[in-house]
């Protein structure tokens, strides 16, 4: 069955997504780009992003190289895929990734406006989404078929869909680094009330890769396996996967 996944997302070590102020210069806000020290050098980044051999390998890249596994579609907020707000302008913005983004399957783009389907080159579609945040999943399930759904951020995207517990999987990577304001993840969100908890973590030198679950019991985090390569999960509450109200993006 399709799952919707969040993996190898990166917070602040205070909760941000990403720092204050993004521009088109400086999309990742104030301080931001110290937050993806973990995986810049990983080969599974290298190769999948930017399209260069070499890189780390080890427990930060086995993260990395999950996030990209029997992933069928991806969803994004607008703010994720480019800095441009209000009406459309022109169709020149493409995104930020250039003719051939590391996505490589349909990406379903949440925005108030509607714009048409832009074909990429290496089987990347974006799809804009002007319906909500449950019309975004029931498209992407169906695109993906047996594969799972990946959202990749922004902060508020994921916002959203933790709020309607919509999330199976969760992999979150906390940075040590401190923004002190910008993008919150979990600002007002009850998470132990909406049913989550923390079940392991494993720590290397740039990051704490979080592992969280939905529907068990509040017991102390499990102790890494192995060398830590754990897989972190986060399955949400599949009663509320059809529940009405779906949100605009903000």
């Amino acid at each position: 069955m399709s799952k919707l996944r969040v993996n190898a997302f990166t917070l602040s070590l205070d909760g941000y997504g990403a720092g204050p102020d993004q521009t088109l210069e400086n999309p990742l806000g104030v301080g931001g780009e110290g937050l993806h020290k973990w995986m810049i050098g990983t080969r599974t980044f290298r190769e999948m992003v930017i399209g260069k051999d070499g890189g780390t390998t080890g427990s930060d890249d086995s993260f990395a190289a999950r996030s990209f596994e029997n992933v069928g579609a991806w969803i994004l907020g607008r703010n994720m895929f480019g800095p441009v707000r209000g009406e459309w302008p022109d169709e020149s913005w493409k995104g930020w990734w250039g003719d051939n983004p590391p996505y490589h399957v349909p990406v379903f783009v949440l925005t108030h406006h509607k714009r048409a389907p832009i074909l990429m080159e290496g089987g990347t579609t974006f799809y804009f989404v002007t319906d909500g945040i449950h019309s975004a999943l029931e498209q992407a399930k169906t695109a993906a078929k047996d594969k799972d759904v990946r959202v990749g951020g922004g902060v508020a995207t994921i916002r959203q869909y933790l709020k309607e517990s919509l999330i199976d999987e969760m992999h979150l990577a906390v940075s040590p680094i401190l923004l002190g304001s910008g993008e919150h993840l979990f600002a007002g969100l009850d998470m132990p009330k909406l049913g989550y908890r923390c079940t392991s973590q494993v720590a290397t030198a740039d990051a704490t890769h979080v592992h969280d679950r939905a529907g068990v019991s509040s017991a102390p985090p499990s102790p890494p396996v192995g060398d830590g390569e754990v897989l972190n999960t986060f399955p949400a509450h599949k009663a509320r996967a059809a529940a009405p109200g779906a949100r605009r993006p903000g």
